[in-house]
């Protein structure tokens, strides 16, 4: 059974920096996709960074820059690594993986995405 698990969520001031983890487990597919979303309160869940089996990532604009998508396949743990956070940054923030894909597509939708994390909660304060 897959199972995704996040930590390392937590309360930053505005041009702090959080790492964010996913560890993976039951997951043995050879084509796929990493992602983290993300959902503020009272908005819809928006996807952030993606990574495939071949390495390629790609973010949305409004992270770009300043977070990097990275994974340890050795650990089977996937990482948001966040860099100058900014209040607009605040959301629970969520793993998801995707088994199977196209070269050169990117799975942005979150329906798309055939597991998911709990979540952790990112809070970025002014």
């Amino acid at each position: 059974q897959v199972r995704l698990v996040e930590s390392g969520g937590g309360s930053v001031q505005s041009g702090g920096s959080l790492r964010l983890s996913c560890a993976v487990s039951g997951y043995t597919y050879s084509t796929y996709y990493m992602g983290w979303f993300r959902q503020a309160l009272g908005k819809e869940r928006e996807w952030v960074a993606i990574i495939d089996d071949e390495g390629s990532r790609t973010y949305a604009d409004s992270v770009k820059g300043r977070f990097t998508i990275s994974q340890d396949n050795a650990k089977n743990t996937l990482y948001l690594d966040m860099n100058s956070l900014q209040p607009e940054d605040t959301a629970i923030y969520y793993c998801a993986a995707r088994v199977g894909g196209v070269s050169g597509w990117w799975p942005l939708r979150d329906f798309q995405y055939n597991y998911w994390g709990q979540g952790t909660q990112v809070t970025v304060s002014s």
